[in-house]
């Protein structure tokens, strides 16, 4: 009787695991628009796919495709070849991705940092300019020039609303922060991001917040360059890119929003709605990097840490007006 007991328990537990694994031959694609070694924005969207494939057990594929010809192209062959889950990474795909939903409805296209949801496509919304509000913050009471930098790599509204995080955080612990701001029109041009980077360090800037993938290397490498000049990270945690020179990063947890989606779609719970991520979520987070905790002085990391409380319970608005997802 034990044993037949067992038995049921041991079967029970099985189809419950293959219940949790999803639909058997499911596919999941990931389209990144620059390389997965950026040390942030695609790199982290890999490691999200790479996640995806272990947790649930499903077959995946991956491209790289940096022009809006090259991006629509393998939207559409995923679609054609019946992929149940496409991540279209960036802003950039949304139009493409309605288009190509046109066409064929049935995948589900996820666009990340997208504006609205169409048919199956929906988007996830990362509020990262509440954590870059925070790195604003931070950056204000460390900068002695008062000047601070960014560099974003194509002007784009979420690249934008972090800028705003960015200088609004700033500004609310230092009234005389300066923030300038450049952009590339390039995530891919390391040379153009260090360039950029040293320029405004010429102008007075000793301080560094970027969203510009790959090329944000660039900029990485000018604060190496440079004594006393020190960058935020972005989409990641990048204290490792320059441990001595990175102070704390505005990290969105790709991985991790990547399997909640795909989870729904595995287990039929999907809706296609925007899904939106920001401090309160855990999805967003401000890293202080804990090798450079001495720079920043204990009263201002308890006025950093009383901001993101607040901004969690929705009682601080890192920018100046949310646009509603639609």
């Amino acid at each position: 009787m034990r044993r037949w007991c067992f038995a049921i328990v041991v079967m029970l537990s099985l189809v419950a695991c293959r219940e949790k694994a999803g639909k058997p031959g499911m596919r999941v694609a990931l389209i990144t628009p620059g390389s997965i070694a950026d040390a942030a924005w695609n790199a982290g969207a890999y490691q999200g796919l790479l996640q995806v494939r272990d947790s649930l057990g499903v077959a995946v594929s991956h491209v790289e495709a940096r022009t809006p010809s090259e991006q629509e192209e393998a939207l559409r062959t995923y679609a054609a070849q019946g992929y149940d889950l496409v991540f279209a990474h960036g802003f950039e795909f949304q139009g493409m991705a309605e288009r190509v939903s046109a066409q064929y409805p049935e995948p589900v296209v996820i666009v990340t940092s997208g504006e609205r949801a169409v048919g199956n496509v929906a988007p996830l919304i990362y509020r990262l300019e509440e954590a870059s509000y925070l790195a604003g913050m931070v950056a204000g009471g460390i900068t002695r020039s008062n000047i601070l930098g960014f560099v974003g790599g194509i002007e784009l509204p979420p690249i934008e609303a972090a800028y705003e995080g960015w200088a609004r955080g700033a500004l609310a612990i230092n009234p005389r922060a300066d923030s300038r701001k450049v952009y590339l029109n390039s995530f891919d041009d390391a040379a153009a991001g260090r360039e950029a980077a040293l320029a405004l360090i010429r102008a007075g800037a000793d301080v560094f917040h970027h969203n510009a993938d790959a090329a944000a290397l660039g900029v990485f490498q000018a604060a190496r360059e440079s004594p006393g000049v020190y960058v935020f990270g972005a989409n990641a945690d990048q204290s490792r890119v320059a441990p001595d020179r990175v102070v704390g990063s505005a990290i969105i947890d790709l991985p991790h929003s990547f399997l909640l989606v795909a989870r729904e779609v595995a287990w039929g719970t999907f809706k296609a709605e925007p899904k939106v991520f920001g401090l309160k979520s855990g999805v967003i987070r401000y890293g202080p990097n804990p090798a450079l905790a001495d720079r920043v002085p204990a009263a201002l990391q308890a006025r950093v840490q009383a901001a993101a409380d607040s901004i969690a319970a929705g009682t601080l608005q890192a920018v100046a007006a949310l646009a509603a997802p639609r």
